[in-house]
């Protein structure tokens, strides 16, 4: 009998991934900080370790569900907290353990402190198989234990394929939270140049998401005497955010550190054309003239140099990339052939 246990912290990721692959299974549970995934049968379990006092707590519950539940497989979703007190929990099962890093838990925190580093250089060491959704950050992986050949499968969770056609409108699209990583008032300064030439003036910037700098963001707008031209839509749902996608000519993206974001891979998708920040993540999907723009200055207007290309020929690119790299099906067969490998050992 196959049966998954997920571990992963409340997020609209860890639910899709559950979707994703439940049907390979018999039966499946998932782990998490919070109840948020409907009727999915969800223990609530603590995963922040800044007080020590509750660290045994928290690895004593995700052991007894363990025991409990007896996977034979356990999928840890991020490299940092959550992987952590999970595979002490595990520790001495003999349940191979598959771990997936998201971004941050290998491009940001390993540099934060020595301590971040070691947690997060232990849960990589402990894991089974390892996945990552881009070369680039696989290479990081690496690199944090370089005299341990590591098994690194590359895959992302895949999109849906957007198959309806709608009329593009003249609007620049961003959905990233409003995090100083994600640079969203470098959009809006970029913008502010781009609306001033003759060609963006019929443009709208519309942004999507919310976060601590929300505030802010809109005091820019109004300071640049932008309000008739910039929309705040906060948060959307899947099907806003797919409809968004398809009206807009242009997706920007510019965080300062990034893997493979799904934002990225459902612009695609839609036609839209990228502009996006210079990261290697970015590098493996978009060349720069060719399928979308890569920002080399922050300070400039970013934007213009979309117009410069060819929206039917980057639509058919981008698409044909999408089919071949980043389909649900495509990233499915990748996971569910690591589930093979671990049971079939």
């Amino acid at each position: 009998m196959k049966k998954l246990l997920l571990i992963g912290s409340a997020s609209i990721h860890v639910l899709n991934y559950y979707n994703l692959v439940r049907d390979y299974f018999d039966d499946a549970c998932i782990i998490s900080n919070e109840s948020a995934f409907g009727d999915i049968p969800t223990h609530i379990v603590s995963f922040s370790i800044r007080n020590p006092i509750g660290i045994p707590s928290s690895i004593r519950k995700i052991k007894q569900v363990i025991n409990s539940f007896q996977p034979t497989v356990i999928h840890i979703h991020q490299a940092n907290s959550v992987a952590w007190l999970s595979m002490r929990a595990a520790a001495g099962s003999g349940i191979p353990i598959v771990l997936t890093a998201w971004g941050d838990d290998i491009l940001v925190h390993p540099n934060q402190n020595s301590l971040l580093r070691k947690m997060v250089v232990r849960n990589l060491f402990d894991a089974s198989i390892l996945t990552s959704d881009s070369l680039y950050m696989a290479g990081e992986m690496q690199n944090l234990i370089p005299e341990k050949p590591l098994d690194i499968v590359v895959a992302n969770f895949g999109i849906d394929v957007a198959k309806q056609t709608v009329t593009k409108e003249n609007i620049v699209y961003s959905n990233r939270l409003h995090k100083p990583m994600y640079r969203i008032d470098s959009i809006i300064k970029a913008f502010a140049k781009f609306h001033k030439t003759e060609k963006g003036k019929s443009w709208k910037l519309v942004i999507a998401g919310d976060g601590t700098e929300s505030g802010y963001l809109k005091n820019l707008v109004y300071s640049l005497e932008l309000d008739a031209h910039v929309e705040f839509k906060g948060w959307l749902s899947q099907e806003e955010n797919k409809a968004q996608y398809l009206k807009s000519k242009i997706f920007v993206s510019v965080p300062n550190s990034d893997a493979t974001s799904i934002s990225l891979l459902e612009a695609l998708d839609a036609g839209c054309i990228p502009v996006l920040s210079n990261l290697p993540a970015n590098l493996e999907w978009v060349l720069d003239g060719v399928n979308g723009h890569i920002v080399k200055n922050m300070d400039s207007d970013f934007i213009s140099p979309a117009l410069d290309l060819d929206n039917n020929s980057v639509t058919t690119l981008n698409r044909k990339l999408i089919e071949m790299r980043a389909t649900k099906s495509v990233n499915r067969d990748k996971f569910l052939g690591i589930y093979n490998r671990l049971l079939n050992k």
